[in-house]
């Protein structure tokens, strides 16, 4: 009876091995780990940005996948908190044994893990995230995104050369590492370009009452008004700018990205460089833009563009690594030379994507909501 029992219970060890082996067979894919805020203050630049990756997830799935094997994408949400960043990487690493990962979106959610991805040689891609430090904790750091620096001195050329505004005020967050990169950079090319700052004023993250200071930058009549904010507050300061009666053009960044459906006129005049540009005649960004409309309803921004790229990216490394390794992925990423949706991207030494960057104009469409075209594309030597 032991020996029969014995013998049963060896049968059943065998066949919960084969079985467990034949479900990881079918489980067998490349996973990607996701990190965004998809819930608070930067939600609409997380959901648009895991768009964009679910569609290309969804593409390179439908094409075969990568190497035969398709991709799992698993996404955490931090709410651009860095410490909900830190406690999303530690779940994907650990729990999902993730080695490439596209996020954070902010750059102080992204700088909170980049140290850790380093230490642990996980391959890391920060879609959107601009301060010139992000990729400085080492080799396994990658961006999709040019920096604050690039962009700052772009807003810089633009308000004085193509906008022909030589008297510029600039109101932005002290506290915040992204306004305060862009401000400095627009400075350096603004007036290196002829322009005057006539009006440098400032705030803390999460005020919301800006009229002392813009009173103070209605008497420096300035014919040009700077915002390096992220969207939600420059749609409240452009309000309390036109409500003094200041009716110059505003002039911002990427973080402007989701002004539409999240302000109106109060933005008009309004110029914000972006990374691409949805009516470009690019044969990748009309194919884009067509397919996101398809799948979602809507017009894809800058974070969508960004994420879809992202993950392209990683596809095009893996592929010519031929295998997800991490470290043989870096070192294919590192030699990435391509055209995607937001332009033709090589890396520089830093892993900074060198590239353009276009100017965007914001309207009121015909259904009344902001909408956005194309300016100027803007080139900094």
């Amino acid at each position: 009876m032991k020996k029969n029992l014995v013998r049963v219970s060896a049968l059943l060890a065998t066949a919960l091995v084969l079985l467990s082996s034949c479900g990881s067979k079918k489980t067998d894919a490349i996973k990607v780990g996701g990190i965004a805020p998809l819930s608070g203050p930067y939600t609409a630049y997380g959901l648009e940005c895991k768009k964009g990756v679910d569609l290309a997830v969804e593409e390179i799935n439908k094409a075969g996948g990568i190497l035969g094997k398709h991709i799992e994408y698993i996404c955490e949400d931090d709410e651009g908190d860095g410490a909900k960043s830190v406690n999303a990487y530690k779940k994907l690493t650990t729990k999902d044994d993730v080695r490439l990962i596209i996020g954070s979106l902010t750059s102080g959610a992204t700088k909170s893990i980049t140290s850790l991805s380093q230490a642990n040689k996980v391959v890391q891609i920060a879609p959107a995230a601009t301060a010139v430090d992000v990729t400085d904790a080492g080799n396994y750091i990658f961006r999709a995104c040019y920096t604050d620096p690039f962009q700052g001195r772009v807003g810089g050329k633009f308000a004085a050369e193509n906008l022909g505004a030589l008297k510029a005020a600039i109101l932005y967050d002290v506290g915040n590492d992204y306004s305060v990169g862009l401000m400095e950079n627009f400075i350096n090319e603004y007036t290196a370009c002829g322009g005057k700052v006539v009006s440098k004023e400032s705030y803390n993250t999460g005020d919301k009452d800006f009229n002392a200071q813009i009173t103070k930058i209605k008497q420096a009549n300035p014919e040009l008004v700077y915002l390096p904010d992220y969207y939600g507050t420059v749609a409240l300061i452009a309000k309390q700018l036109r409500a003094q009666g200041i009716s110059v053009p505003v002039v911002g960044a990427d973080g402007w990205d989701g002004l539409t459906g999240n302000a109106g006129e109060e933005m008009i005049p309004g110029y914000y460089s972006n990374h691409y540009a949805t009516d470009s005649d690019s044969k990748k960004v009309r194919s884009f833009v067509s397919s996101f409309k398809a799948r979602y309803n809507e017009s894809p921004n800058a974070f969508a563009a960004l994420g879809y790229d992202s993950m392209y990216m990683l596809r095009d490394a893996i592929q010519k690594a031929g295998t997800a390794d991490a470290p043989a992925v870096r070192d294919a990423l590192e030699q990435t030379d391509g055209d995607y949706v937001t332009g033709h991207l090589t890396f520089d030494e830093k892993h900074n994507p060198v590239k353009s960057a276009v100017m965007l104009k914001l309207s009121m469409g015909a259904d009344g909501q902001l909408e956005t075209a194309y300016e100027a594309t803007v080139d900094i030597n």
